[in-house]
C-alpha cells in the first residue's frame, strides 16, 4: 500500500484514537465529525485514553469550536470515564 494513500476508517458511533499520534488527532477528529454528521449520527463516543491528557485536550479543543457539535461530556465510568468523551451532534 502506498504511504500517501489515506487509511479508510469505518464511521460508527465510536472512534478510538489509541492508534493515532497526537499530531494526527486534530485532523482525524475533524474528519470523523464531518463524516459522522454526513451519515446522520447524533451521538458519538471518542476514546482518547486517560494518560496525561494530551489527546483529550486536542479532542476537546476541536469539539469546542466545531459547528457540528451540540455538546460533549466525560463518558460514565463504565464507558471509559474521563478516558472517553461523549459527543452530541446537531
Amino acid at each position: 500500500m502506498d504511504s500517501e494513500e489515506p487509511v479508510r476508517i469505518p464511521i460508527t458511533g465510536e472512534f478510538d484514537l489509541h492508534t493515532f499520534a497526537p499530531r494526527d488527532v486534530q485532523a482525524a477528529v475533524e474528519a470523523y465529525l464531518e463524516a459522522a454528521s454526513a451519515i446522520g449520527l447524533k451521538a458519538l463516543r471518542i476514546v482518547h485514553g486517560k494518560g496525561i491528557g494530551v489527546q483529550r485536550e486536542i479532542v476537546r479543543r476541536v469539539l469546542t469550536r466545531s459547528p457540528l457539535v451540540a455538546g460533549f461530556r466525560n463518558a460514565p465510568e463504565d464507558a471509559g470515564g474521563w478516558g472517553a468523551t461523549l459527543v452530541d451532534l446537531k
